[in-house]
């Protein structure tokens, strides 16, 4: 499930916590599926500020499943910054959805 994150943070709120825990419980299962984390940010700040952000949001997510026992070299990230938002639009309803962390299984 993907994570949400509030404005210009990497911190990881109660709610994604929990979702979180949910995945972690989904990946310690399914132990041959390796995963990368995207970090995603919205269509404010500049390009390189949000690289950034979605970097340090993505491996905000990669530490925590980590703290919950899934393997380190199973999980790799990425951040596409404000690149590729899910929803378009020029309001917090849009932006809200693009600031996110998504989980993509890169092997089986």
């Amino acid at each position: 499930k993907t994570i949400y994150f509030a404005f210009d943070t990497s911190r990881l709120s109660s709610a994604a916590k929990s979702t979180l825990e949910q995945n972690a419980m989904w990946l310690k299962g399914a132990s041959s599926v390796d995963i990368q984390i995207e970090g995603h940010c919205d269509e404010r700040g500049g390009q390189q500020y949000n690289l950034a952000l979605g970097e340090r949001r993505a491996k905000a997510v990669k530490s925590y499943l980590e703290a919950l026992g899934v393997a380190t070299n199973r999980v790799s990230v990425i951040s596409y910054g404000k690149e590729r938002p899910s929803t378009f639009g020029h309001d917090e309803q849009a932006w809200s959805k693009n600031r996110r962390a998504n989980f993509i299984v890169t092997a089986k």
